[in-house]
């Protein structure tokens, strides 16, 4: 990795951009492009789930980083680069597919573009816990978290170019923001190689028998469960309150994701600065305020500050969560380990998902609302469990090797 440490930070910051940007077009943009083909929803559905699957396989693809050193050129950058590969490919076929008379090659096609990504998520991960020095793991982690937000973001600007160009011209700007981290990742420093005592090995995976292990997924599972839940009903209490457009909608969207944007970048700073428990701590407090304040929205401009507060903690409880994963794994299967507890997280957000939608028919947006930010004080015995003895946080000004 480039020793220069602002490199290091942009080239995590461009790989999880490449990453948003996808996630945006399969959040946001693919249903609209298949229903301009006529597909049913109910097709559109079960594409979704397959092409969601190498997300739970990315477990696997971490084991296969954190074990083989891919013809001795590294245990991460190749398959980054191959990931990336990958989804440029299938960004430049897809156009030529057509879903209405090829449907079932678009799934093929949008399941490896997925397996693609997966990799070098995966393996981005597993570079950064490989090269990130202890009192940095926040930041980098607020950069990766910023990065994969404005992604997010831009999918907006994707859904102009379809709806004012073409869709071929969508799919070929997504191929650039694909492109962009390459350069970075193939002329940074080689990385460096796993130590004796950090080479993969089996025996590590008993640490998910530990206590402060299984709290930490716990936590992990719950901070998901809790702001997922909320996000996926604030456009629909505001369109069921105030009526507004989807045209508003998408921007009320977009102010959130800047918020997401600002609580990675700044919270990675302030879990480097203050240390991993105190800043769950703080999480915790601040999306309890900014969940129960949106259920006190009665006026629409309060909306514009409001939703943009909570993408503010939605982006610092993420950091704080990754960060911390960071600090708890065992190197000799970092990338693996770190699977693992993403996917508990991407659990609770799957319960979060359905108990929100649950609570929501059953007692309205309002007391949902209330309910779930009260549910963040669940966090709180979670803490000494994973944090025991917090030491306070290296002093910024250290320097490493990697610096």
């Amino acid at each position: 990795m480039t020793n220069q440490k602002s490199l290091r930070y942009v080239t995590f910051a461009l790989l999880y951009f490449s990453q948003g940007s996808i996630l945006g077009y399969f959040t946001a943009l693919n249903a609209l492009y298949l229903q301009s083909f006529k597909i049913p929803l109910s097709l559109i559905g079960i594409l979704g789930t397959i092409a969601m699957i190498p997300f739970v396989l990315k477990i696997f693809l971490g084991m296969l980083s954190d074990r083989y050193n891919f013809f001795q050129l590294g245990h991460r950058k190749p398959y980054i680069v191959i990931g990336l590969l990958i989804q440029m490919v299938c960004l430049l076929i897809i156009p030529s597919v057509k879903p209405d008379q090829q449907f079932w090659l678009f799934v093929g096609i949008a399941f490896l573009l997925q397996t693609g990504m997966a990799l070098y998520d995966t393996c981005t991960d597993g570079l950064a816990l490989d090269t990130t020095p202890k009192q940095e793991e926040g930041t980098v982690q607020g950069f990766m978290v910023g990065g994969r937000a404005l992604g997010v973001i831009m999918a907006g600007g994707i859904g102009l170019i379809a709806q004012n160009i073409s869709w071929q011209m969508a799919f070929f700007s997504l191929v650039i923001l694909t492109l962009l981290p390459l350069p970075l990742v193939l002329f940074s420093n080689r990385e460096p190689p796993k130590t004796i005592e950090h080479r993969f090995d089996w025996r590590a995976f008993s640490a998910f028998g530990k206590r402060s292990v299984l709290a930490l997924g716990a936590f992990g599972a719950l901070y998901s469960l809790l702001i997922n839940g909320t996000n996926q009903l604030v456009n629909p209490f505001l369109s069921e309150t105030f009526g507004i457009s989807l045209a508003t909608a998408g921007i009320i969207t977009t102010t959130w994701g800047i918020g997401v944007v600002l609580g990675g970048m700044t919270g990675g700073k302030v879990v480097d600065r203050i240390g991993h428990r105190r800043s769950a701590t703080w999480a915790m407090n601040l999306a309890f305020a900014a969940i129960f304040l949106i259920s006190l929205i009665f006026k629409p401009s309060l909306v514009w500050v409001l939703v943009p507060l909570f993408g503010l903690a939605y982006g610092y409880y993420e950091t704080v969560y990754f960060a911390s994963s960071m600090q708890i794994v065992d190197l000799r299967i970092a990338a693996s380990m770190f699977a693992i507890l993403m996917a508990i997280a991407n659990i609770g957000t799957g319960i979060g998902l359905g108990l929100a939608g649950i609570l929501a028919d059953t007692i309205g947006f309002r007391l949902t609302f209330v309910v779930l930010a009260a549910m963040n004080f669940l966090v709180l015995p979670l803490l000494p469990i994973i944090f025991p003895q917090e030491q306070k946080p290296p002093l910024l000004t250290q320097t490493t090797a990697s610096d």
